[in-house]
């Protein structure tokens, strides 16, 4: 295809051509005033077809390198980044219009028929380069001023929102899920004012407490009583707000659906320690406050060569290991302590391993240190 279009713009090219300046080859060369080529009806039209047939005849030799030209330039310009090509042709452009502006002035003040017809040509390409050259080169530039100036514009437009509409500048309602309540650690994260907003108990996470706290089983009954406690708790003595929510969404029966939900519904935020529950408002772009990625980043760090002091309590899974706990419950493997069981020893931090389930840390005695 692009072949047959190259040809024809040959065609086309030299009938152009040949209808212009042949007839007045024709008349240069002066072939004989009685021959009907002549005529200046006829010549023009001779000049047409002479000239498309010359240049079609030369597209047998030319065509193939001028498509295979096209298509390299394709190539390079679909490889090249949108960036570069924007700010590069509107370097061109402006390049351009401004050497326009010059050769208006060059026209009219030089009357030199070779200098007014060369000038403007060279004006053109240089500027026209120059022009390129700036916009692809300082394309960076350039776009971090948009970038600049984008920002500026969100931001005034967002004081904008939060002067005509206060509640724009509020915390995001946090919805609890029914492990969050059982677990109890909310409340004191909310007793230390680090959870601001309205904290919001949906209506079937209530219900399925109640569900917990009548269980048969004890442990489970303990648990249920337990979370009401803590939201009765919440709700009396601690400078939170906390609100009930009593709609539902009966046509969706898991909880933890309900919750990802209404989530959705007033743009909230849930609160957790469910890790499936986590990943689940991960999925579905629901932010979402994992209680234990807060305990694990408060805890103290531990880095390898430090020394602790430490209560071994019980014997480890390998041989000759002991085991100790922080008072944050952080395990330490002690390797040889299983013969300090029941004392308390300094030890020296060998390694530290964390998993997803929490943190692990290695020691060793530093009197078998010291020994070796």
């Amino acid at each position: 295809m692009l072949k047959r279009i190259v040809q024809l713009f040959f065609i086309i090219a030299g009938g152009t051509m040949g209808y212009l300046y042949i007839p007045q080859l024709i008349e240069m060369i002066d072939i004989t005033q009685s021959s009907w080529i002549d005529s200046p009806y006829v010549a023009p039209y001779v000049g047409l077809v002479l000239g498309a047939i010359i240049l079609f005849v030369l597209t047998f030799w030319l065509v193939d390198y001028i498509v295979n030209l096209v298509q390299w330039l394709e190539e390079l310009l679909l490889k090249a980044p949108v960036a570069d090509l924007l700010f590069g042709s509107l370097g061109v452009i402006i390049g351009l219009v401004i050497a326009y502006i010059i050769n208006q002035s060059i026209e009219n003040f030089i009357q030199i028929v070779v200098i007014s017809q060369i000038v403007p040509l060279f004006v053109t390409v240089l500027l026209g380069y120059l022009g390129f050259q700036v916009g692809f080169k300082r394309r960076d530039e350039f776009l971090s001023i948009l970038t600049i100036a984008r920002k500026e514009k969100d931001s005034k437009q967002e004081i904008e929102n939060i002067e005509a509409d206060p509640k724009q500048s509020m915390p995001k309602a946090k919805i609890l899920d029914t492990s969050v309540i059982i677990d109890g650690r909310i409340a004191d994260i909310c007793q230390t004012s680090f959870l601001e907003g309205t904290v919001i108990i949906p209506h079937f996470v209530l219900e399925e407490l109640q569900h917990i706290a009548d269980s048969s089983d004890a442990l489970k009954r303990n648990r249920g009583r337990r979370g009401l406690d803590v939201l009765n708790r919440m709700q009396k003595d601690l400078p939170v707000n906390v609100e009930m929510y009593d709609g539902d969404f009966e046509e969706i029966h898991e909880v933890d659906s309900k919750l990802v939900k209404l989530a959705k519904v007033i743009n909230g935020i849930v609160v957790t320690n469910d890790f499936n529950l986590n990943k689940v408002c991960e999925f579905q772009n629901v932010q979402v406050l994992n209680i234990n990625d807060l305990a694990n980043a408060v805890k103290p760090v531990v880095l390898p060569g430090e020394e602790l002091t430490v209560q071994v309590i019980k014997d480890g899974k390998e041989q000759n290991q002991g085991v100790a706990y922080l008072d944050d419950g952080t395990m330490i493997v002690v390797e040889e302590g299983r013969d300090y069981i029941g004392k308390t020893i300094e030890v020296l931090i060998t390694s530290v391993l964390q998993t997803s389930a929490g943190r692990m840390i290695f020691a060793k005695p530093k009197l078998l240190e010291k020994a070796l």
